[in-house]
């Protein structure tokens, strides 16, 4: 099983912001998932090209500018774990397997 780490950052002035939530700015889930499903998409070499979102926990919010980590893991079945990290702190995890026609 490969295990590989990226890291990334949402741009304090990311569009997103501004309706994400005014006042109290943070990432929207949705991003890292699509950021963890590119990553994944574009580390693998036998990539299935589409993907879908087994699970997903979210469990602490990302403000702008935060730098991630991003790791994944393949898993001998064809799917993948991910978890994302601002330092210390465990913001999202989840797994990500082939989509089947």
């Amino acid at each position: 099983m490969a295990e590989r780490t990226f890291t990334w950052s949402v741009a304090p002035g990311h569009p997103v912001f501004a309706g994400h939530f005014p006042g109290h700015p943070i990432v929207p889930g949705v991003m890292l998932l699509d950021h963890a499903i590119r990553l994944a998409a574009g580390s693998l070499a036998n990539s299935p090209g589409v993907w879908q979102i087994a699970n997903a926990k979210f469990l602490s919010p990302v403000g702008p500018g935060e730098a991630l980590a991003f790791t994944l893991v393949e898993r001998d079945n064809g799917s993948i774990a991910f978890a994302i990290s601002a330092g210390q702190r465990r913001v999202a995890s989840g797994l990500l397997s082939p989509a089947r026609p």
